[in-house]
């Protein structure tokens, strides 16, 4: 069973004292990849400019009522213990896809506005995965791949332990496959604020066990996500904090698809 979150329900946690487990990328042993894009996080307005279009234009293909909320940067973008990651052509520097991460180290998650998470995991190091979409072109799937092993080292250097998400249907099958499990199973969908009051269903993925699961079952990603070093990915946390109110202009996004 689940309850509504109330204002004493949500906790937060501190990560002054958490080890990274991500190895330094300065000398890899791995084998290495490059990509086609990199990612990397937001550091300015115009890079924030950038995510915003590929998340409008996401959104507004599949939740075009929503969308008209996120023609413009979100207060959230700016919160401490927050990240925004950009995914940006190596050719001409045109954004491909965006994700945002927050963490529960200044404020508790976005889901737990609507729902109060349960004892074992609201107290622990979380980090919550939102806004994640990508341009509907060739190698869209990729970006998206590519988002999530950002996301996953992102959780490894930060000391995350637990990722989270909420998922509508039919997205919640590519968490199924990645070995989230439910954080409610008899639940289902639940209505999620932050995502309209859409019903999504919310799924947590233990960071420090991934590896050794992934290995057990053979997991196709496993050598992408865990034994190939990516120089394209950088997600060196240098915060920036400021977001201007901004409207959508100036790079042209001709369709996205909405993964999350």
């Amino acid at each position: 069973m689940f309850h509504h979150a109330t204002a004493t329900d949500a906790k937060t946690f501190n990560f002054n004292t958490l080890p990274s487990r991500l190895d330094a990328p300065t000398a890899p042993t791995l084998p290495e990849e490059l990509l086609p894009f990199t990612v990397r996080l937001v550091r300015n307005e115009a890079d924030l400019n950038k995510a915003v279009q590929i998340r409008h234009a996401a959104y507004a293909r599949h939740l075009p009522d929503f969308a008209e909320t996120l023609k413009t940067a979100e207060t959230d973008d700016a919160e401490n213990g927050v990240v925004v990651l950009l995914a940006e052509s190596k050719l001409d520097g045109s954004p491909l896809g965006t994700m945002r991460i927050q963490t529960n180290e200044y404020k508790p998650l976005c889901l737990e506005q609507s729902i109060a998470l349960p004892e074992w995991l609201k107290a622990r190091p979380l980090a919550e995965a939102t806004r994640l979409g990508v341009t509907n072109e060739k190698g869209g799937r990729l970006v998206t791949t590519v988002l999530f092993k950002a996301y996953f080292q992102y959780c490894l250097q930060t000391g995350v332990e637990w990722m989270v998400v909420t998922a509508r249907a039919p997205v919640d099958r590519t968490y199924d496959r990645l070995m989230f499990n439910d954080v409610f199973p008899d639940a289902g969908y639940i209505p999620i604020h932050h995502v309209g009051n859409l019903p999504h269903r919310v799924m947590s993925f233990n960071v420090d066990t991934a590896q050794d699961r992934w290995t057990q079952v053979k997991h196709p990603l496993l050598n992408f996500m865990c034994n190939t070093y990516h120089p394209d990915i950088n997600i060196n946390d240098q915060r920036w904090h400021h977001v201007p109110a901004m409207a959508l202009s100036a790079f042209p996004v001709h369709s996205a698809t909405l993964p999350m």
